[in-house]
């Protein structure tokens, strides 16, 4: 992202496989306009809300070709069932039938919660590997995850790097968040379809989202 953003601005950037940089000398940036684009993790709750709801939600200045790598999130939607529409500044998701899925998410890791949510609907198990790394973010996401997941009435096998989230009734729980915005965000996404569900500290979600409560109850309120 940040090579994107210094070449948009005119800036030559040398680079072998992400691992050596260089940056010729002299240059200078070149003003120009920018579009800033949101942020696709934080889009990435309501595009989950669509296909846990089957409704339909358009997230505007994003595409298939943005910066960000967690746009592929829609991906792994459309791969359980979604539809997913590809404009040149939006992308909707349409909630279909969900299906279970086997998916390496070690790229667009910051979303794992966020499909984990989903994958409590879908038809099927669901595999998440290769994201060893999330147990050392806020909070060890892994283990916090087969904990809450186990609340709401899933089957979970937790792995070094992997969770096998497989759907089972749901039932109403108070979810503890470990102090982690992304725990609060996602499975606050079970409430939408199950009664009962309650967050506890949803105030830790003003890291990355301090609106983000106003903006899901928007998000469902009757036109």
């Amino acid at each position: 992202m940040t090579l994107g953003v210094m070449r948009a601005f005119g800036a030559a950037v040398e680079t072998e496989d992400l691992g050596r940089f260089s940056i010729p000398a002299p240059q200078r940036y070149a003003a120009r306009q920018y579009a800033i684009e949101p942020d696709a993790s934080a889009a990435s709750y309501f595009f989950a809300a669509a296909a846990i709801t089957g409704g339909r939600v358009t997230v505007e200045g994003l595409s298939r070709d943005s910066l960000q790598g967690d746009v592929a999130f829609c991906d792994c939607l459309a791969r359980m069932g979604c539809e997913v529409e590809y404009d040149a500044g939006r992308i909707t998701v349409v909630g279909r039938p969900l299906r279970g899925i086997d998916v390496d998410m070690n790229a667009i890791s910051d979303t794992v919660q966020t499909l984990s949510a989903v994958a409590l609907f879908a038809d099927g198990p669901t595999l998440i590997h290769n994201v060893a790394h999330i147990r050392h973010k806020e909070t060890d996401r892994l283990a916090a995850l087969a904990t809450e997941l186990r609340k709401l009435g899933a089957e979970v096998e937790e792995g070094p790097d992997r969770l096998r989230i497989s759907p089972r009734a749901l039932r109403p729980a108070t979810i503890d968040t470990y102090d982690d915005h992304r725990m609060a965000m996602s499975l606050a996404l079970v409430g939408l379809a199950q009664p009962g569900v309650v967050i506890r500290n949803p105030a830790c979600t003003a890291k990355t989202y301090p609106g983000f409560f106003d903006d899901l109850a928007g998000l469902t309120r009757e036109p």
